[in-house]
């Protein structure tokens, strides 16, 4: 069964930092591009970051540019998002998606071309 995880979520004060995972069972990771999304309560959902299959390349949203850091574990078959100066409006609940190939194209955030998806987290920022 083809299947992505998120863990690392939770509640967190602004100016704190999260990590959150994103680990693939059933499939290797080494053959997809990876994005992160997320969804506030009310909101459409965005694409927060993406990754290149071989990990090369990495593109971010202006919103999160200078405090999210993307990375991945091949070897793991996990991505990871790290999460610094979080701000209440980062509230969401975050999902990873995997897209198959290089990603050229995973910074337009196409939610249609990304083939699998997790089931999302909840990332809140509060005090």
């Amino acid at each position: 069964q083809l299947q992505l995880v998120e863990s690392g979520g939770g509640l967190v004060q602004p100016g704190g930092s999260l990590r959150l995972s994103c680990t693939a069972s059933g499939f290797t990771l080494n053959s997809y591009a990876i994005g992160w999304f997320r969804q506030a309560p009310g909101k459409e959902r965005e694409g927060v970051s993406c990754i290149s299959s071989p990990g090369d390349s990495t593109h971010y949203a202006d919103s999160v540019k200078g405090r999210f850091t993307i990375s991945r574990d091949n070897a793991k078959n996990t991505a990871y998002l790290q999460m610094n100066s979080l701000k209440p409006e980062d509230t969401a609940v975050y999902y990873c998606a995997v897209q198959y190939g290089y990603g050229y194209y995973c910074s337009n955030y196409v939610i249609y071309n990304y083939e699998y998806w997790g089931s999302g987290i909840q990332v809140t920022v509060s005090s």
